[in-house]
């Protein structure tokens, strides 16, 4: 085969991307202006739209719930879902919409666990968490135990961007032990993030231990570039697995 032959190959074909195997999205950022996600109600139509599109039958969205930031409330959350479910329907999107939280480890949050305030969940009492991305919270595992002891299922949100778990290998093998349910974000696997998000998203996959895959999406360009997940190297094996996705 010619120098001349190799230029003329036609590029390889990908597949559009048909999330239906997977079914329900369980980490997203869609009520409009509670957050770092969507703004505005016409960009979380149009995400929710594209979704729809995607193959996807229900999103549980989960606004960010953090101290110092983000004070969100179950009654602003819940007001916030109910205003979007009906322009959802209004606009005659074929879409399951819940919503839940993604709730930040501290201290206001071990308290609000240990005295039992109304926290929100989705599916089987799960809860999903997370941390910075830099340093470890002191309280890390002693959050997943009180969480628990209280009846709730963790769920630990995109642990492949945590710069600290990355680093230290005993933490990570103690959550694996630990049976933590864990969730990685789609976008991990197209190299958005970085490379080493990348690779740390597929170790983590191949333990077994990621129950739950989710687009955290926020804006368009999170969907623009979930759209290249069909052309990943761990494409064909995420679509083969069983996800808790579909129990949802």
């Amino acid at each position: 085969m010619g120098l001349l032959d190799i230029f003329k190959r036609k590029p390889v074909e990908v597949e559009d991307l048909d999330l239906n195997w997977l079914k329900a999205d369980m980490h997203s950022h869609l009520i409009p202006g509670i957050d770092d996600g969507s703004k505005t109600m016409e960009e979380s139509i149009g995400l929710i739209r594209e979704m729809a599109e995607l193959g996807l039958k229900k999103l549980v969205t989960t606004p960010h719930v953090m101290s110092e930031y983000y004070r969100n409330t179950p009654e602003i959350i819940q007001m916030g879902l109910e205003d979007l479910r009906k322009v959802v329907e209004k606009e005659g999107i074929s879409i399951e919409i819940e919503a839940a939280a993604e709730y930040y480890l501290d201290e206001i949050f071990l308290e609000k666990v240990k005295s039992g305030e109304p926290l929100l969940t989705f599916g089987d009492k799960y809860i999903l968490v997370e941390t910075g991305f830099i340093n470890k919270p002191q309280m890390l595992l002693e959050s997943f135990f009180q969480l628990e002891m209280a009846g709730f299922k963790p769920v630990f949100a995109h642990p492949e961007r945590y710069q600290y778990l990355l680093a230290d290998k005993n933490l990570q093998q103690e959550i694996l032990d630990r049976g933590i349910l864990l969730q990685v974000n789609m976008l991990s696997l197209t190299g958005f993030y970085s490379r080493p998000v990348k690779d740390f998203a597929e170790y983590l996959i191949d333990t077994g231990n990621v129950r739950f895959l989710g687009s955290d999406c926020h804006n368009a360009r999170y969907l623009e570039m979930l759209k290249s997940l069909s052309a990943t190297k761990y494409y064909p094996k995420i679509k083969d697995m069983d996800w808790l996705n579909t129990t949802l």
